[in-house]
């Protein structure tokens, strides 16, 4: 199927993210989606637009953010989208309101659409399996009138990512007599320990929960009356307002702040999996976007001319300057113009605590 003759699904890009993992590059006002970390002339979000063109036209595609990191998105994207597909939420009250108020928005234009929901900061190159994954996962949403989460097949144990639960395996025929394998989703396990994603791993039935679903709009509202029914109300209120601005500032902040996860996924049963055919990377941290700078022989890991001495497996990011390592090893390395970061890689989770003590001019 060409979901470009489908002209009812949309997709939502969540870009409202925070800068606090990739500082001191990632800020406030330029967080992860904004950075060109591995491409010289794309950003995380422009590749993420990029990526849906293989699927939808640009007028079906809408990006969510807030009122900080409004301009700079509307600066960034330029006229990859109408300038009507880029919305702000008023104040951040966490995902379930933010998508609840874009679902507003698309079924204000066609109360039957699909939706695909994406984060604006992943790293995905294979957009062809990109594309026939989220085709997929549109037909097995449409068979089975549910909402469809994209996992991800895990590597390792890791303890950063949320896990699914897969229960019985299912399947349903493509146009093309193909069979699409998915799975009734029997829980979603929160961010484990160690020893708990070892034993994820080891049971086999498990996905790295991807922050990716696909529903049409009248299966959302009909799981949200019955799971979150102020959030069905707040889409309702939108879809009919002869003002959607007003009726934005007039609703929003009478929402709870809940994730989606919680306001619905972890209570619905009608909520169904499809493991992804692509490669993907959250992009975690500095760790992890190492990974994909160039590695001299000691395995340091760099974005910029390296001279090391008796030093190995560091990361190193640098505007413009080169850097030299004598001595050190398993440090995250970052120059800006106005920064500096030296820490230990073991210490990446708690990047949080570091940002929020720098001046505010910092952050």
């Amino acid at each position: 199927m060409n979901l470009r003759k489908a002209p009812n699904t949309y997709a939502l890009i969540l870009a409202g993210g925070s800068g606090t993992r990739f500082w001191p590059l990632s800020r406030t006002l330029r967080p992860k989606q904004l950075l060109s970390l591995f491409d010289a002339e794309d950003s995380m979000l422009e590749l993420t637009v990029s990526r849906l063109k293989g699927l939808l036209t640009p007028e079906k595609i809408l990006v969510l953010t807030n009122c900080d990191q409004e301009q700079a998105i509307r600066e960034v994207l330029g006229d990859m989208l109408p300038a009507d597909n880029i919305i702000s939420e008023p104040e951040k009250r966490d995902t379930a309101p933010a998508i609840a108020l874009a679902v507003g928005w698309v079924a204000a234009r066609d109360p039957e659409a699909n939706l695909c929901v994406l984060p604006s900061d992943q790293l995905i190159r294979d957009e062809e399996a990109f594309c026939q994954t989220m085709q997929q996962a549109l037909d097995v949403a449409r068979s089975e009138d549910g909402i469809v989460t994209v996992g991800i097949k895990p590597t390792w144990p890791c303890t950063a990512y949320g896990y699914i639960q897969k229960g019985e395996q299912r399947t349903v025929s493509e146009n093309s007599g193909d069979e699409i394998l998915f799975y009734k989703v029997d829980s979603f396990r929160e961010k484990p320990n160690a020893d708990l994603a070892a034993e994820f791993i080891e049971q086999g039935n498990f996905s790295w929960n991807a922050g990716m679903f696909v529903w049409s709009i009248p299966t959302l509202v009909r799981e949200l009356k019955q799971h979150c029914p102020n959030l069905a109300v707040f889409i309702e209120q939108l879809q009919k307002a002869p003002d959607f601005s007003l009726a934005v500032r007039k609703h929003f902040s009478q929402l709870p702040k809940v994730s989606i996860d919680y306001a619905l996924m972890e209570k619905s049963n009608r909520i169904f999996n499809i493991e992804a055919s692509f490669d993907w990377d959250d992009l975690g941290n500095w760790v992890s976007a190492g990974e994909y700078f160039e590695k001299d022989s000691q395995d340091n890991a760099c974005n910029t001319p390296l001279t090391s001495v008796d030093s190995g497996n560091n990361v190193v990011y640098a505007e413009g300057a080169h850097v030299a390592l004598l001595g050190v090893n398993n440090l995250i390395v970052v120059q800006t113009p106005d920064a500096i970061l030296v820490a230990a890689k073991e210490a990446m989770d708690r990047m949080k605590s570091l940002v929020d003590k720098v001046p505010n001019e910092l952050k």
